[in-house]
């Protein structure tokens, strides 16, 4: 089975690289997006494997299955750049990845919190000038601080976690 995976980035081809003698696939690494004019490309292959910017729009569904194409792998949790409709009309079956860690995002969001709070990407720049100075890159305490989370769905129970764990006066749960 030939996949064409489409958006791709070195750690993504890395990563599949692994995996490609795990069965009998081969695979195709494009750097551009799959739209309507670059379906072209997905000649030859039995699935494609696309990311959250590529435009699988009815037009370019039908082009996959006009290339013999049944079978759409999302690499991502969100499926709205896929018509839905025009893929079950088509008879091409769409998967995708079922959810992400709540835990690495929680933290990913609490890390941004923390970037933003000790100006950490301003800093950052600055040396990369040569610049040392502080001026402008003095943050400001959590303590003492209260944290609003907006959404206590699975990310956001435990976002509120991760900041009880660091004994905020006043947070609770």
């Amino acid at each position: 089975m030939t996949i064409a995976f489409y958006d791709t980035k070195p750690y993504d081809r890395d990563y599949f690289h692994r995996a490609e003698g795990a069965g009998d696939f081969t695979f195709q690494f494009h750097e551009f997006r799959l739209t309507d004019q670059t379906v072209a490309s997905a000649a030859g292959a039995d699935a494609v494997c696309v990311f959250v910017n590529d435009r699988l729009d009815r037009s370019c569904l039908e082009r996959l299955t006009e290339l013999s194409i049944r079978f759409v792998a999302l690499r991502c949790a969100g499926f709205n750049n896929v018509d839905l409709v025009a893929a079950r009309e088509l008879g091409i079956t769409v998967v995708r990845v079922p959810a992400y860690s709540p835990h690495a995002v929680a933290e990913h969001t609490v890390a941004l919190l923390l970037t933003l709070n000790r100006k950490i990407n301003r800093a950052y720049n600055r040396v990369r000038e040569l610049n040392f100075s502080l001026s402008g890159l003095v943050g400001f305490d959590l303590h003492g601080k209260t944290v609003g989370i907006i959404g206590t769905g699975k990310i956001g129970r435990i976002a509120a976690q991760i900041f009880l764990r660091l004994r905020l006066p006043g947070a609770r749960l």
